[in-house]
């Protein structure tokens, strides 16, 4: 018996192959490792980019259609440069993963390119043709004035529709959409500076382009026949309505362009600039935030008639930050309604009630020193109010009773309530010019605004009215001029003089908007109930807040206060997520329910298959997981260990051998040995440092007799003493390179393999262990892996058991922290030897695992790598 072990472990590695066959093997090993160092890097990648998949449909941050189609792109190159690596790694062995990858991606391409429906129909449809149900040729608004005019009988201006076919027309003509996908794929929506350069240049090239004949030709006739229904010279307003506009969450409110008071002449230019205007800044960050894909849009426009105004404004069937009140809301100004919904003058406002005879319950008349009005040829301008117009009501009472009564049967017709834009004539006739679902803020739970808040705290500034209902806070940051907007920090108070459309970008990023004029009719308002964003407009001087100071703003009671007042911010609705049911946040679900769920968790289990991979998160673990096997399956069967290395040369003289795959040491060395101080490798320093912590007190005291005294002979014969030469003791291995690692060792009885990646780049990080042997009988030896198993586990690692081998893992942590856990293998590697002699003693048991826990605190210190821990968590 004896003979029999000193046979074992004095037996000689495999003849040696000449130094030819020794090189052309290392070089067929590091061309494997480089490929599996590809593996892993695609794999890294790919996994990153699904937790980018995972972040955004949780909702933290809005995305676009370019989002959705480079990382769905990115993640399938990913996948497929790991089937191709694995492939190379071991021919022909996993080709089935070419016909798994080919059919998960057929699966997703609907999602992220889905089929264009064909752009057929008229080019141009008159007023008279136009109701409801042509929403998908002109647009919601342009639909709701043709049902209004033709369906309700109500008064609108008479004109035309240039069509969704049209407008695909006039791209197609000119092959701008080719042009515009392939811009808008390249831009980073998230950067403003690049929204604004990607929105400047579309905007031009579409100025530039030329109106097709046939659409031409159609626009000119049927103005011509408005003309000659008209029977005078007239003028037009040219109004966006684009598909997907003035529906109900999500209004498009003054993101698109209106041209008023245009010429004959001068039609087909107004058409391109309002087609461009779908392009503009406020438009491409409001479909980004609202996950709104380009492609759906098509920009319809209609021309009607110009109503020369005398006075105009809003009317709002409901109160929209306070469902409950029963009354209707009119707000008015002198001249064309486009100064009370562009927020920028102060309104009139009546409340009244909402009886078959509504009554003025309230009335506030506003200072209004100027009113917009139509130049007597074309265009528009401001003038000032002359004597007491200014501070006259811009309306009767029977007109506002009038407003109304119609807003009530506009409600009850479609049954929302209703947001509408009129303008009373010359004539005092009152013409309705738009419709559209009201947007109104119902806070699920949130209790009626009380009189005061529980706690008083510093007041700033009160006043202005509810735009938009809740309580945040932040740094007040004043913008005053348009470049203002690109210095605009997340989760600042917006200070605006004037609540313009113009701010709309920064609403997805603002904590709350606070604006010196404007009312809850405008179109910023709009934005902000949509967004869920607080506002309170009419705040005066609300810009000479202090710049940077943190603020509370409290919209419910119209209140600004100094610092953070808990009491007012405690009641705040969830943040919404505004991307969910949209078409965007829909197709990259749809496509991420085939790239990021984890069907194949078991290595181990007879499921564990390529042809089962259902994701492609199932391609990259499976093919993780073979890839590591197949890696050292090459060198375990060619012997490349033995047959490339050298003997390392440190302050413990034993027999470690070290292999460079590729950056692993400082220098090469040409001699047969290698210094310590050579080694470059992350993971081996760190292992090594384990290793030599404390050096092995040998074997546990042991009472034995007959084969148990033999064998426990033989395994504390003490040339297997760490620190001793021996005639006995095979070889152990180390693989290394800069960031790698693998290990190969056996003391005594007892195996151990260490195969470890660590670099900067968290998720490519992983340790895997694997232990088994001893010298005593199975149950005890199957104790001792239990025993290690929970050390392991008390410091992260995954472990599982099988009789007496052990298999550990962890993954996805930072350098600082998984070189931390290396060394806490190489101590155990060394100082659990020979335990297994002991674990049928519970006492015994108790004091070693005592011991080594002290040990490991004393000399591992988890403080050393707590920062790491906190680090790696939110990397």
């Amino acid at each position: 018996m004896i003979r029999f072990f000193r046979n074992f472990f004095s037996r000689e590695t495999p003849p040696a192959e000449d130094a030819q066959t020794a090189e052309a093997l290392r070089v067929a090993f590091q061309d494997r490792y480089h490929r599996f160092k590809r593996l892993l890097s695609a794999n890294n990648d790919a996994l990153e980019t699904m937790a980018d998949i995972q972040a955004a449909l949780a909702g933290t941050f809005p995305f676009s259609m370019a989002f959705v189609r480079s990382r769905c792109t990115r993640t399938s190159t990913k996948v497929f440069q790991i089937v191709q690596q694995i492939n190379e790694l071991a021919p022909g062995k996993y080709t089935a993963l070419f016909d798994r990858f080919k059919e998960i991606q057929m699966a997703i391409n609907p999602h992220v390119w889905p089929k264009q429906t064909p752009k057929t129909g008229p080019l141009v449809l008159p007023l008279d043709r136009i109701d409801a149900s042509k929403a998908d040729q002109v647009g919601s608004k342009m639909a709701n004035i043709g049902e209004m005019a033709n369906r309700i009988g109500l008064k609108t201006p008479p004109g035309f529709a240039v069509t969704a076919a049209g407008y695909w027309e006039f791209m197609a003509h000119n092959d701008l959409q080719p042009e515009i996908d392939r811009r808008i794929q390249a831009a980073d929506p998230e950067h403003l500076d690049e929204l604004y350069a990607l929105s400047a240049d579309i905007q031009q090239m579409i100025m530039n382009a030329e109106i097709p004949p046939e659409l031409g030709r159609q626009i000119a006739e049927h103005h011509r026949r408005l003309a000659d229904f008209e029977g005078q010279t007239f003028s037009v307003a040219m109004r966006s309505s684009a598909l997907g506009e003035d529906l109900a969450g999500a209004t498009f409110a003054g993101q698109y362009r209106s041209e008023l008071n245009v010429g004959a002449d001068h039609i087909e230019n107004a058409y391109r600039q309002i087609v461009a205007s779908k392009y503009g800044l406020t438009a491409v960050s409001y479909r980004f935030s609202r996950g709104i894909r380009d492609e759906d849009v098509a920009m319809c426009v209609g021309c009607l008639k110009m109503i020369h105004a005398v006075s105009g404004g809003v009317a709002y069937s409901r109160d929209p930050v306070d469902f409950r009140r029963q009354v209707v809301l009119v707000h008015s100004a002198w001249g064309l309604p486009k100064s009370v919904v562009d927020g920028a003058t102060d309104p009139d406002h009546f409340i009244l009630s909402r009886d078959p005879s509504p009554k003025i319950q309230h009335r506030e008349i506003a200072e209004k020193p100027q009113k917009l009005v139509c130049y007597e040829e074309e265009g528009v301008c401001r003038l000032d109010t002359v004597g007491d117009e200014s501070r006259l009501p811009s309306l009767t009472d029977g007109q506002a009773s009038a407003l109304a009564a119609l807003a009530i049967r506009l409600e009850e017709y479609y049954g929302l309530a209703q947001d509408i834009e009129w303008a009373i004539s010359e004539k005092e006739e009152i013409f309705v010019l738009q419709c559209r679902p009201l947007q109104q803020q119902e806070f699920e739970g949130r209790q009626p605004v009380p009189d005061e808040p529980d706690t008083e705290g510093p007041l700033l500034l009160s006043g202005g009215r509810t735009a938009a209902r809740g309580a945040a806070a932040g740094p007040v940051y004043v913008a005053r001029k348009n470049i203002d907007a690109f210095r605009f920090p997340d989760g600042a108070i917006l200070v605006v003089e004037q609540a313009l459309p113009q701010w709309a970008p920064l609403l997805s990023r603002a904590a709350a908007v606070v604006s010196e004029h404007g009312s809850m009719v405008g179109h910023l308002a709009n934005v902000a109930r949509e967004f869920g964003v607080p506002a309170i407009f009419g705040v005066r001087q609300a810009t000479g807040l202090p710049p940077a100071e943190t603020v509370t703003v409290d919209a419910d009671r119209s209140r600004i206060y100094r610092g953070r007042i808990e009491s007012v911010l405690h009641n705040r609705p969830p943040p919404r997520n505004l991307m969910a049911g949209s078409p965007v946040y829909e197709a990259l679900r749809g496509a991420a329910e085939l790239i990021v769920p984890l069907n194949l968790l078991d290595p181990d289990a007879p499921s564990f298959k390529a042809e089962q991979c259902r994701t492609f998160h199932d391609i990259t673990r499976f093919c993780h997981e073979k890839a590591v096997a197949e890696m050292f399956r090459f060198g375990r069967d060619h012997h490349f260990p033995e047959r490339s290395s050298k003997q390392l040369m440190g302050e413990v003289p034993m027999n470690w051998y070290v292999l460079n795959l590729d950056d692993g040491f400082q220098k090469e060395s040409e001699g047969p040995t290698v210094p310590l101080s050579d080694i470059t490798s992350i993971p081996m320093l760190a292992l090594w440092e384990g290793i030599t912590a404390a050096p092995w007190e040998g074997p546990p005291p042991v009472d034995g007799k007959g084969m148990m005294s033999v064998l426990f002979q033989a395994t504390t014969n003490q040339d297997l003493v760490l620190g001793r030469k021996t005639r006995f003791s095979t070889r152990n291995y180390f693989m290394i390179s800069k960031n790698y690692c693998s290990l190969s060792s056996r003391f005594g009885f007892h195996f151990a393999t260490v195969e470890a990646l660590v670099s900067e780049r968290t998720r490519e990080n992983y340790i895997s262990f694997q232990f088994k042997g001893g010298a005593a009988d199975l149950d005890r030896r199957h104790r001792r892996v239990r025993f290690v198993g929970a050390i392991l586990e008390d410091y992260g690692f995954r472990v599982e058991i099988k009789e007496d081998a052990l298999s550990a893992r962890l993954e996805g942590r930072g350098q600082s922290f998984m070189e931390h856990r290396l060394k806490i293998l190489g101590y155990l590697i060394i100082h659990t030897r020979q335990l297994d002699m002991i674990m049928a003693n519970p006492a015994s048991v108790s004091f070693y695992k005592n011991k080594i826990e002290d040990n490991l605190n004393r000399l591992f210190p988890l403080e050393a790598e707590a920062s790491e821990e906190i680090s790696a968590a939110s990397e």
